[in-house]
């Protein structure tokens, strides 16, 4: 990568240049892409890698004693290395590999749930989480007789922390929280978090899709014990995830999955599982994708989280801005801290419709309920339109979307 920092600043031309599929045109207008909670999109250096391995390296890994299993195994294992730079981890054990953040999440409360989770306990979730927060968890509290609990928000859409000193207990087992929301664009206080949950002997999982492709993110100094998220939310390949661990924790849970990979020694009567990471990797992993998510990383790395957190800012209170002067438009989240979303309505324009009109125009945003259901009613309200930012985007886009929107409510 190169040019793309100008004394601190992100050069946005130069990092587009970098994306192919931003330069195309659909529905015969430019493509303007503020989809980015969803999925945002890869750089060039991201597709040639996979097709690098396809091409040159295709094996599979650990197993192998040839040259290119050789050289997939440490490829595939740098990118472990580098997980665990990016988020503070003490080591490249404490890095599982998963299909993404839901697989991560459903990890922990199958094995962690049903090793420690028992009738009475409760668990505690937070009124903006994302589905994969809520149904594994309501799936084992069923299974094990423990209590779901939920976390309430103000009309910001921040949490209620003096509530949430009310609901911890000593029947607290696991407080399961997302660092930013997908839907809000909240930034939830983690640390905070993590010493009311440590306080009362529960363990905190967070649900970091949405943040670490926004923000610094050190899971030592937050001091959490679990942590997730996707490559795909990274600039890296979809279908892949990780699951961060504290290692004295993962090392007492039980295997997730049994197969390959996961064990030591296999008999018809008794199996020895493999050690931490491996002991829930079971079966033959995306490695392609796994590798491929390095350079992902490197993209991230060479912005820098700080570059990166101040330009999308910039979008962010540019894009609100404009939006509040709307006529007819209500923003959806406003809490003081937030990452680079834009929840809205329009009175009078279902959010679906409103979605395939500036689709129409060119603009892919997202509509619906953001896979936050309980969020929705919260708010009493069916879905938003949701626009949300990544670092290649631009004002001039903005500028764009806002031109369309005011088109399209003038009509309707």
């Amino acid at each position: 990568m190169s040019n793309i920092l100008t004394d601190t600043h992100i050069d946005v031309e130069n990092i587009r240049k970098e994306f192919q599929v931003l330069h195309q045109e659909v529905n015969g207008k430019p493509l303007v892409y503020f989809d980015n909670a969803a999925t945002n999109q890869k750089p060039q250096r991201v597709i040639d890698a996979l097709v690098h391995y396809y091409q040159n390296d295709n094996a599979n890994i650990h197993r192998g004693a040839h040259t290119l299993a050789d050289r997939a195994t440490a490829k595939f294992e740098e990118t472990r290395k580098a997980v665990q730079a990016f988020i503070g981890a003490n080591e490249a054990e404490e890095i599982i590999f998963t299909k993404g953040t839901s697989e991560s999440i459903n990890l922990v409360a199958s094995s962690w749930g049903r090793k420690f989770l028992n009738e009475g306990d409760e668990v505690l979730i937070s009124t903006m989480e994302h589905h994969s927060n809520i149904v594994p968890w309501q799936m084992i509290c069923k299974e094990r007789g423990a209590t779901l609990k939920v976390m309430p928000i103000n009309e910001a859409g921040e949490i209620i922390l003096e509530e949430v000193e009310k609901l911890l207990s000593e029947k607290t087992k696991m407080v399961a929280v997302n660092h930013a929301s997908n839907t809000l664009g909240t930034i939830n206080p983690i640390e905070k978090l993590a010493k009311m949950a440590h306080a009362v002997g529960a363990k905190i999982l967070v649900d970091g899709a949405q943040s670490t492709s926004h923000l610094e993110v050190n899971v030592k100094d937050l001091n959490v014990d679990f942590f997730a998220s996707s490559a795909h939310k990274m600039y890296g390949p979809t279908g892949l995830g990780f699951l961060y661990g504290k290692r004295g924790i993962l090392e007492k849970m039980p295997p997730y999955q049994g197969g390959g990979e996961m064990i030591k020694d296999v008999s018809f009567t008794e199996t020895t599982y493999n050690d931490i990471p491996y002991k829930f990797e079971a079966g033959t992993p995306s490695i392609a994708d796994v590798i491929a998510f390095k350079q992902a990383i490197d993209f991230i790395n060479e912005l820098g989280k700080e570059n990166i957190a101040a330009y999308e800012q910039e979008l962010l209170a540019y894009g609100t801005a404009q939006l509040m002067q709307i006529d007819r438009v209500r923003i959806i989240g406003t809490a003081k801290e937030k990452v680079s979303v834009i929840s809205f309505e329009v009175e009078g324009i279902h959010h679906f419709d409103l979605g395939m009109w500036l689709d129409a125009k060119g603009i892919a945003v997202r509509t619906g309920h953001h896979c936050t259901q309980p969020l929705m009613d919260h708010y009493c309200i069916e879905g938003t339109t949701r626009a949300s930012f990544a670092v290649y985007n631009t004002k001039s886009e903005i500028d764009t979307f806002v031109v369309a929107l005011k088109d399209i409510i003038t009509k309707f």
